[in-house]
């Protein structure tokens, strides 16, 4: 029988910080901690701030040098993840049971008294602009680029807050964008970071008031920060084309999806299954086993801010990307017609496997208290998700296909034809040098 965790302990400190504690027996822990600055949040004209200070927190912090707190982290043996995101920044944490107080100790150092020496700047920047150019390299990355700046455009006065870079540019930043950022900027945005709006999530053998009076202890007197969150637009219908001297063809797409606060969010994933899910999956057969039109090819789902969106991807030669789209948005369109019961039966099985492997493992349990609490507001229980997921029907999803409409894509394509050969589109289209990409 499977053994499912038991329900998470929640709370929001009285700084706003939210705790999620669940307690499984075993020799280790982990733990995630959710701070909402990330890239979107860089200054305008300085985009790759937020993963300079990831880094910069890490040079030292409370009474350790950047050496003597390596040195601590490494004398734990704790595995370390997480990163900059568009909307966060990630510290995600692994290790024995018996250090999660100690490890709990250096990173509430680590966010609440780094020392941000000025010296380590210029070698960080270095780094992220070796960065940049490895993207530069990849034609794929280019596009996946230009078309986020295509479909989320920066914020400006008009549709939200120019004071942000917005959602458009890698975390890394940009060129420009590295060189305007100081010390003093840099340390302006670390400013953001605080308790409210954050989230800590702890899956251990500690029992949750161990956990909580660990949390209380260090990160009680975290000062707020501020957790505005950065506009997002979606531009939809928009389409160009780059050119490119690519011997492979490749082709984004992006429309409007399911917000998490909906209820067709279940309803929405599960279509999405039957159309990528796997190698059953429409967009499979119809594009790589029925006419191998392309060698990589799928749609799934995406977040920001709240808002769901899907993502296309496909690529292909010059000469057969005008049938891949074709194909891609044809099983797209086809969607609307409903799923068989079949694909409901195969997707629907994907969903509850994920729901049950991916709360058997520390790590992914721990990223998933997270990810709960910051799209849903609240912890979804393994066996309530699977519970939700099996009653599903068949004609509950058709029902939601028919009456969903995701509008129009935007289409953003490297080292095909003119676009309008491509998508039958009579409107002009704009078009984009490829140079322009690795500004």
């Amino acid at each position: 029988m499977q053994v499912f965790p038991p329900p998470s302990h929640v709370l929001t400190l009285p700084n706003g910080l939210i705790l999620a504690a669940e307690q499984r027996p075993g020799p280790g822990f982990a733990f995630d901690l959710r701070v909402p600055v990330g890239s979107a949040h860089d200054p305008q004209g300085q985009q790759g701030s937020a993963a300079l200070l990831e880094e910069w927190l890490g040079k030292g912090a409370g009474e350790r040098d950047a050496r003597a707190f390596q040195d601590a982290l490494d004398d734990l043996g704790l595995r370390r993840g997480g990163g900059v995101g568009a909307e966060a920044t990630r510290f995600a944490v692994s290790g024995l049971n018996a250090d999660l107080e100690a490890a709990l100790d250096l990173y509430a150092d680590l966010v609440q008294r780094p020392r941000l020496p000025d010296g380590e700047l210029d070698v960080l920047r270095d780094l992220a602009r070796q960065d940049l150019e490895a993207v530069a390299d990849s034609p794929a990355e280019q596009l996946a680029l230009e078309a986020r700046r295509l479909a989320f455009p920066a914020p400006s006065e008009e549709n939200g807050s120019g004071e942000y870079a917005g959602y458009a540019h890698p975390a890394s930043g940009t060129l420009e964008g590295l060189a305007n950022a100081s010390p003093s900027s840099v340390r302006a945005l670390y400013g953001r970071y605080g308790a409210a709006g954050s989230i800590l999530s702890v899956v251990s053998a500690h029992p949750p008031s161990e956990v909580e009076r660990m949390a209380q202890r260090m990160f009680g007197d975290w000062t707020a920060g501020n957790p505005e969150a950065v506009p997002l637009v979606f531009q939809p219908g928009v389409t160009t084309h780059l050119p490119g001297d690519s011997a492979q063809a490749h082709l984004s797409l992006y429309w409007r999806g399911v917000n998490p606060s909906d209820p067709d969010w279940l309803p929405w994933h599960l279509a999405l299954g039957a159309l990528s899910g796997g190698s059953a999956s429409r967009i499979f057969v119809a594009v790589r086993e029925e006419r191998g039109l392309a060698y990589s090819a799928g749609i799934g789902a995406q977040v920001l801010a709240g808002q769901g969106f899907i993502g296309g991807y496909a690529g292909s030669t010059p000469a057969r990307a005008a049938e891949t789209l074709e194909v891609m948005l044809a099983e797209f369109g086809r969607l609307k017609q409903g799923v068989t019961d079949a694909e409901f039966v195969r997707s629907r099985g994907a969903l509850v496997a994920g729901a049950v492997f991916g709360a058997e493992s520390l790590r992914g349990r721990v990223g998933a208290l997270t990810r709960d609490l910051h799209l849903f507001g609240a912890v979804r229980q393994p066996r309530e998700l699977r519970s939700q997921i099996g009653a599903l029907t068949l004609a509950q999803v058709n029902e939601f296909l028919e009456r969903w409409n995701p509008g129009q894509p935007n289409l953003t394509t490297l080292g095909l034809p003119a676009v309008h050969e491509l998508s039958g589109q009579e409107d002009p289209v704009q078009t984009t040098p490829a140079s322009k990409v690795r500004a």
